[in-house]
């Protein structure tokens, strides 16, 4: 599967914004689907994760309650709702896919990757 992300800019601490990430090539299901992201100088850590029905999720304890991923397997496509913004969340963030059903919040257990698509939250 090719991932894409698109959504990302520059927003105000407070602010919200949606990513997108669309699947394509080989059939999205059954695909697990997560987002990571990565800030300058730190390693890329899990933010939000969920299962191929949609009807399970999983979030860091950093974004809950601020985050909401969704997905819409007709479309091909999962997002992920960002509200309540912090400069702290400035990040490349990558959507991933892994085979299955289940959500995981490791990183190698995902077995697709998109290019990223950059976050930046002013305070």
């Amino acid at each position: 599967a090719q991932l894409v992300e698109s959504g990302g800019g520059l927003v105000q601490a407070g602010g919200s914004l949606r990513l997108s990430c669309a699947a394509s090539g080989r059939t999205f299901s059954p695909y697990a689907m997560g987002w990571f992201r990565q800030a300058p100088g730190k390693e890329r850590e899990f933010v939000a994760a969920i299962t191929w029905s949609g009807g399970s999720t999983y979030y860091a304890d950093s974004v809950k309650g601020r985050f909401t991923i969704s997905r819409s397997n007709a479309n091909n496509t999962v997002y992920l709702l960002m509200n309540s913004l912090k400069p702290e969340d400035t990040a490349v963030y990558y959507c991933a896919a892994r085979r299955g059903f289940s959500l995981n919040p490791r990183q190698e257990s995902y077995d697709y990757w998109g290019q990223g698509t950059q976050v930046t939250v002013s305070s």
